[in-house]
């Protein structure tokens, strides 16, 4: 018995040696997502370099981490000189710059757009993969279930929501925003509207449709003709009619543990339409 335990010991030994020794040790990220889950999942010392979007707060959940990193604009050239061992991509980031590095033997893992929740649990497990990073990465996921199964406990009645962006788009299932508006206890109206996959949704519709929350996107500065949409007037008249309003940030655009926060945010919403 006892040179079993020995054995086994031995071999979980050598086996976190193995995987210890694998794990890449300078790694780049030329993508606003994997930037993300790197900076949440890397061991440290282990990331180098993140893309410059994430330091835009209007996009990144972790605009201030990633102040702590060498900053990337995703060219190959930049990219190369930093003598990575692994290279983060999304599946059309910088595809240029990616099938430059691949031909130049730096290994690259892409990662795919995620528009589910359980897209976010395979996410985090993937970049805990590519990081040799397992453990870290199953026990986020662990702590992402929980906190989820906790926000979706006390849904009393769904309110009926619009999701409402430049030129006048609208998410449908199959998007993130739709599994963040259904996590936090509403209907989404483009479903009931027809718009099951999404696009772009007339404002005609839109106002038919009545719903009992308006969530559009935050205005970037300056004047856009695709975000005045926002600011019609039958917009304005539905927002000051609904009884809930809410804007989108950044924690709704990438698959990360952070659309927690995203859904944080809209309960209190939702507790309050519930009580009317």
């Amino acid at each position: 018995m006892r040179r079993c335990k020995a054995l086994l010991l031995a071999a979980a030994l050598i086996g976190a040696a193995a995987e210890a020794q694998e794990a890449p040790r300078r790694v780049v990220s030329i993508n606003l997502c994997t930037d993300q889950l790197a900076m949440l999942l890397a061991a440290p010392d282990q990331l180098h370099s993140v893309s410059f979007v994430a330091l835009d707060r209007r996009a990144s959940s972790m605009a201030d981490e990633a102040q702590d990193y060498v900053i990337n604009h995703g060219r190959a050239e930049e990219i190369y000189l930093m003598q990575p061992d692994l290279v983060l991509a999304g599946r059309y980031t910088a595809r240029a710059s990616v099938e430059a590095l691949q031909n130049l033997g730096i290994p690259v893992v892409t990662f795919d757009i995620v528009s589910s929740m359980a897209g976010v649990r395979q996410s985090l497990l993937d970049m805990g993969a590519a990081l040799g990073r397992d453990a870290a990465a199953q026990a986020m996921v662990a702590d992402f279930d929980s906190r989820l199964a906790a926000l979706q406990a006390e849904v009393i009645r769904r309110p009926r929501a619009a999701l409402y962006y430049a030129n006048g788009f609208t998410s449908g299932r199959a998007s993130l925003a739709h599994e963040i508006l259904t996590a936090a206890g509403f209907d989404n109206i483009a479903l009931e509207a027809g718009y099951e996959q999404g696009g772009k949704l007339p404002l005609e519709i839109l106002a038919l449709a009545a719903p009992e929350a308006v969530i559009t996107g935050q205005s970037y500065p300056g004047t856009s003709r695709a975000e005045a949409i926002m600011d019609h007037p039958v917009v304005r008249a539905l927002r000051a009619e609904a009884q809930g309003a809410a804007l989108t940030d950044a924690d709704w655009v990438c698959g990360t543990p952070h659309v927690l926060r995203a859904i944080e945010s809209l309960v209190p919403l939702r507790q309050s339409l519930e009580r009317q």
